[in-house]
């Protein structure tokens, strides 16, 4: 004998609109719940939990020593991040600027390297204007691939990064090694005239923090104000209704993939060019990828970015701290970010949708 029931089933229904304040709450909720989550990991681990968060959260804006390297590390990522969220917002998913980011550092230390007896203030703004252009090309291979062959930018841009790390170790360890370098894989030491500015005296913030700033208004203007910002917009949100409009998404694959890439050169050009001062392999520090998070958790907004890089630069720091006064491995740090960003996904997706229960007819046999 069959009988027939209903069952009532959750399912998510996209709100008509998303509230600001929950737009707004959705960031300091993750980064609250991530740091519950994580103080469990930290006691499963065997460390004190409050060392490791007074050291990763508190300890970076306690003097001004250790705020002026979050500034530093707050240069790159702003940089990087405000690139990429322009792509994001057009559904365009850069996901290779640690790639650009390191191939900006190459075309930029290329200057003095080649020419190391140059002076002059013209060499520091050449580097960088070298890095946007290398970082712009590198990510316009992506931008190729994606309109000629329908290839998946997010894979495409992805194994580029890993072909610019090989590029990066052949320069190294070949035709740019320094010869003094009692066999270390770094180049020359870059002489004066080729370092960006001090901002400050007696740190190491330099104007790469102020080009950051910059773009940030640039990008604000850029999103909100003029008509291809809008064009990439409506291309993101409505592709038909882009298509119909006249939009091209060629366009906007080119342009999203260009900004993105400039973006990632640049800071990797103002890497090279500030607090390294030489061409080494430890250049690819993960800014790349960190700056997808922080895009993230800015909700792809100029001014939200702005905060989330600071936070993604003060865990940096902290991260750093937590390893030596709180003996925490470089993993659990990577951990913290990444839950991060998962979590705060997780809070946007209660932002745009809510939980419907939905009544369903099941048929069962008896």
């Amino acid at each position: 004998m069959s009988s027939s029931f209903s069952v009532t089933l959750p399912t998510f229904v996209r709100r008509e609109r998303a509230s600001f304040t929950a737009k707004l709450l959705a960031p300091p909720i993750a980064l609250i719940v991530t740091i519950v989550l994580n103080l469990g990991l930290y006691i499963a681990m065997g460390r004190d939990p409050a060392a490791v968060i007074y050291a990763m959260l508190i300890e970076p804006f306690f003097s001004w020593a250790s705020f002026s390297e979050v500034l530093l590390k707050t240069g790159p990522l702003l940089l990087i991040a405000q690139g990429l969220a322009i792509g994001f917002r057009a559904k365009v998913f850069n996901i290779g600027a640690e790639g650009q980011f390191i191939v900006g550092a190459i075309f930029a230390s290329a200057i003095p390297i080649w020419m190391p007896q140059a002076t002059g203030q013209w060499i520091w703004p050449a580097m960088l204007l070298l890095g946007t252009i290398g970082g712009a090309l590198w990510a316009s291979l992506t931008a190729f691939w994606r309109i000629r062959l329908n290839a998946n930018e997010i894979l495409v841009s992805l194994m580029l990064s890993f072909v610019a790390a090989q590029l990066l170790n052949y320069l190294l360890l070949g035709p740019w090694k320094d010869p003094n370098g009692f066999n270390f894989p770094q180049s020359v030491m870059f002489q004066y005239d080729a370092m960006v500015p001090i901002l400050f005296e007696g740190t190491r913030v330099n104007v790469s923090l102020i080009l950051a700033a910059g773009l940030s208004i640039a990008a604000w203007i850029f999103m909100q104000k003029s008509f291809a910002g809008y064009k990439l917009q409506v291309g993101g949100l409505a592709p038909r209704a882009a298509s119909y409009a006249g939009f091209k998404e060629s366009w906007a694959i080119w342009l999203s993939l260009m900004i993105g890439g400039a973006a990632a050169g640049l800071a990797g050009a103002a890497e090279v060019a500030g607090p390294l001062g030489q061409l080494q392999r430890s250049i690819s520090t993960g800014y790349g990828y960190a700056a997808i998070i922080v895009a993230y958790l800015g909700g792809l907004n100029p001014i939200g970015i702005v905060i989330s890089s600071i936070v993604m630069a003060a865990l940096y720091i902290g991260g750093d701290n937590a390893m030596v006064s709180a003996n925490l491995p470089i993993a659990a740090v990577r951990v913290f970010q990444g839950s991060l960003l998962l979590i705060y996904l997780i809070a946007v997706a209660f932002v745009r949708y809510r939980i419907a229960w939905r009544p369903m007819s099941a048929r069962s046999l008896s």
